[in-house]
């Protein structure tokens, strides 16, 4: 797959901004399908930057109710990555 399919957005929320100040780690959106070593190597490829480790987690979606109508959020895949000492992804440089 291509790097840029994998990597469908960053998760920028408060818990993601502590991980990204105290532990050098980074957490994204990606494709369901994808692994560790292929979102590994879409980061590095992507950002210039070398990647110490990958975590995955599959998030369920949630149910939602509006009146009597009740529908289902889309399930996704959450990846955590930690980077090497020293490197940095920075979103919002200008703002």
């Amino acid at each position: 797959m291509i790097p840029h399919d994998l990597i469908k957005r960053p998760l920028v929320t408060e818990k993601t901004n502590i991980q990204k100040e105290s532990y050098n780690q980074i957490t994204f959106e990606v494709d369901r399908r994808a692994n560790r070593v292929e979102i590994k190597k879409a980061v590095e490829n992507i950002f210039n930057v070398k990647v110490d480790t990958v975590r995955t987690i599959q998030v369920k979606g949630k149910i939602k109710q509006r009146g009597r109508i009740t529908g289902k959020r889309r399930d996704w895949k959450k990846a955590i990555v930690r980077l090497m000492p020293g490197e940095r992804i920075d979103f919002f440089e200008g703002v």
